[in-house]
């Protein structure tokens, strides 16, 4: 690509981003400027905020409740809620831990059964709320406290199992790739399946005669991507290399953005989000998708409750209780995901998690106490809120809402 066509691709990508702030639509920006804001005032405060150690622990630290909010931006997208996701992600701890440990299942096997008991409870809810027709507040608040006794039911009266700390489930927060090719080889897939996920946009849109990214600004855009992925591998390399943690994250939240983005089931998912009547009118099977909806956050929760399990290499009676809803709740909505539905990503609840775990990280770093962090948290997330209203009714205006 020419020097002519790089200056032509960033003015293309500039115009763009001004049309639609001004048109209401933020997109990512809010978080991402948020994320600068914090990490700069952290690291003026403490130096070490930005070490490569620091920014590695952070790395890891965002997965568990990560793939927790993942599932969240799924439910958000078509207007509902679910408020059991912490209680499901300590049940399906409780779970891996008494198969594997108590009865001396296979690690795999365990968390095979663990994952599918979750995709089990998200079908129960989706069932309630697509087929039945009883708000999802209460269905997923009824199972909050039901799913939350099962597992204290499960853990019997030890409270606490420990799993094993060189096993499957502890190497999933404890294994990093240390050779330096890993974290740059992955920035590089990254930045490559990029542009080809780019470029076929273009062609498609082409090819039925519809307005398209200049090749310059695939460029650009590409060339932003590259530069941030081979700056944190970078960072990684500086410590003990890529997490074997972050990998799955990043793999779970593209390939799930790509499910959303490029099929009919998430184009459905998005139609839904924008009003239900007009979904069915156009043929899609609203209750089926409900329930998958459902499913996929009951999976996604799963999913984090191991990981979380894997962190502190046990399943005990706080595993999924305390703050991890609201966290995981308020990861997906700071990260852009609309509370009224049909707006978000799944890059929505990596942003989200990366702001909140920043917080609390900058904070253990400067020894100031939880309450503080909470209060900035809330503030936090009423900004986001407010910022998703605000743009709501810009959208509005201008007749794209």
């Amino acid at each position: 690509m020419t020097a002519t066509g790089t200056r032509q691709g960033l003015r293309n990508w500039t115009d763009t981003v001004r049309q639609r702030l001004s048109g209401g639509d933020l997109g990512a920006l809010p978080v991402v400027l948020a994320v600068v804001v914090i990490w700069a005032v952290f690291q003026i405060l403490n130096s070490n905020f930005l070490s490569p150690r620091n920014l590695s622990n952070l790395s890891v630290d965002i997965v568990g409740a990560g793939l927790i909010a993942v599932g969240i931006v799924f439910v958000l997208l078509i207007g509902e809620i679910d408020l059991s996701v912490g209680s499901v992600s300590g049940l399906a701890a409780a779970v891996f831990a008494v198969l594997n440990v108590r009865h001396g299942m296979a690690e795999w096997l365990a968390v095979v059964l663990a994952v599918l008991g979750g995709a089990a409870v998200g079908a129960v809810h989706g069932f309630f709320v697509a087929r039945l027709g009883v708000p999802a507040f209460v269905v997923t608040l009824a199972g909050l406290l039901g799913w939350n006794g099962l597992m204290l039911f499960v853990l019997g009266t030890s409270g606490s199992i420990n799993i094993d700390d060189q096993g499957l489930v502890a190497k999933l927060t404890g294994h990093y790739f240390h050779d330096v090719a890993a974290a740059y080889g992955v920035a590089a897939f990254g930045a490559v399946l990029c542009f080809l996920v780019y470029y076929q946009d273009r062609r498609r849109r082409l090819a039925t005669g519809l307005p398209a990214r200049p090749l310059g600004e695939i460029g650009v855009r590409t060339g932003v991507l590259a530069l941030l992925a081979f700056a944190a591998a970078h960072v990684l390399n500086r410590f003990q290399g890529l997490p074997l943690a972050l990998l799955v994250f990043l793999v779970v939240v593209a390939g799930l953005d790509l499910v959303l983005r490029r099929t009919a089931y998430g184009r459905s998912v998005y139609a839904l989000g924008g009003g239900t009547e007009a979904a069915r009118r156009a043929g899609i099977n609203v209750v089926r998708v409900r329930v998958s909806v459902f499913m996929v956050s009951g999976t996604m929760a799963a999913m984090g409750g191991l990981f979380l399990a894997s962190r502190i290499s046990s399943a005990s009676q706080t595993s999924g209780s305390g703050l991890l809803l609201m966290n995981a709740i308020a990861a997906a909505v700071i990260g852009g995901t609309s509370l009224f539905g049909g707006r978000g990503t799944t890059w929505s609840a990596l942003l989200g998690m990366l702001v909140i775990q920043s917080i609390a990280s900058g904070m253990a770093l400067l020894g100031i106490q939880a309450a503080v962090q909470f209060m900035i948290t809330g503030g936090v997330l009423l900004a986001a809120v407010v910022a998703d209203s605000v743009a709501r009714r810009t959208l509005k205006e201008h007749g794209r809402a």
